[in-house]
C-alpha cells in the first residue's frame, strides 16, 4: 500500500514541517499497517488530498483518521528550532 498526502500550496507551514509530518504519519500508520513501511509521502500541491493506493476503502478511512489525529497533535511531535 502507498499513501500520498498533498497539502495546498496556500497553506503556510514552518520549515521542515512536510518531512516531519511524513515521518510521524509513517510511524503511526506502521502500527496499524506493517506492510506500508516507507510508502508515505507528503508534498505541496494545488489542494489538500489523501490518496491510498493498493488499499481497501476501510483502509483509507482508517488512514484518514490517523492523518487527522496526527495533524491535530502536531504540537506534541513537531519541534521547531
Amino acid at each position: 500500500m502507498r499513501i500520498e498526502v498533498t497539502i495546498a500550496r496556500t497553506t503556510s507551514l514552518p520549515s521542515g514541517a512536510l518531512d516531519a509530518l511524513a515521518g510521524e504519519l509513517s510511524r503511526r500508520v506502521l502500527t496499524h499497517f506493517p506492510d506500508c513501511d516507507g510508502n508515505v509521502s507528503v508534498r505541496y500541491a494545488a489542494a489538500n488530498n489523501l490518496s491510498v493506493f493498493g488499499g481497501l476503502k476501510e483502509d483509507k478511512d482508517r488512514i484518514s483518521e490517523i492523518l487527522q489525529e496526527t495533524w491535530e497533535s502536531a504540537d506534541d511531535w513537531f519541534i521547531t528550532d
